[in-house]
């Protein structure tokens, strides 16, 4: 099946060893197209951006198999560990669907940088929660969740349709104008 579906990896400030262990993870199960970009993002040292052409979803996770997705995670909290703190290190991982699910880990404290990987899973459960579409905005295309350090916590951020962007505050969705 690896064949069939491509993931790209957009990176800069990773180094190539960093690199070689996540496709060594990722071979398997995807075609890989590698991407070393410029820096666009002063705030950040290191930056990595995965496109994940599936869904993210219980099935995806057995697919994969968990304990490769275990692996993942290892490998992005060694890379914040040999950064250090500060805004060293930026990850986001984007999962295709309707809508496309994305999650960005960019927190400055180490404990909680690796607190948000471990609980990216955990927004399994919330989904049917967070797609019903009596709460959510209509034509929505993309969702993307932030970690929230205070609640310890994944939340809700942005939303998108081809033409409005929506931002989730308290329990509901505003247009951003």
């Amino acid at each position: 099946m690896s064949e069939n579906v491509k993931t790209t990896l957009r990176y800069y400030g990773i180094s190539p060893w960093e690199i070689e262990v996540l496709y060594g993870f990722l071979n398997s199960h995807f075609t890989i197209i590698q991407d070393e970009i410029e820096a666009n993002d002063d705030n950040f040292v290191s930056f990595l951006d995965i496109d994940i052409p599936l869904q993210f979803n219980e099935e995806f996770f057995q697919w994969f198999e968990f304990k490769r997705w275990e692996k993942i995670k290892a490998v992005f909290k060694e890379m914040k560990r040999r950064r250090g703190s500060g805004n060293a290190l930026k990850i986001v991982i984007n999962f295709s669907g309707n809508p496309k699910i994305v999650f960005t880990v960019d927190i400055e404290d180490k404990q909680w940088f690796d607190n948000a990987l471990e609980k990216i899973d955990f927004v399994l459960e919330l989904l049917p929660f967070h797609l019903d579409p009596e709460k959510l905005p209509s034509e929505i295309t993309k969702i993307i969740y932030k970690f929230d350090s205070k609640s310890i916590r994944w939340r809700l951020d942005t939303a998108s349709t081809e033409n409005k962007k929506y931002t989730f505050r308290g329990d509901s969705w505003k247009e951003i104008i």
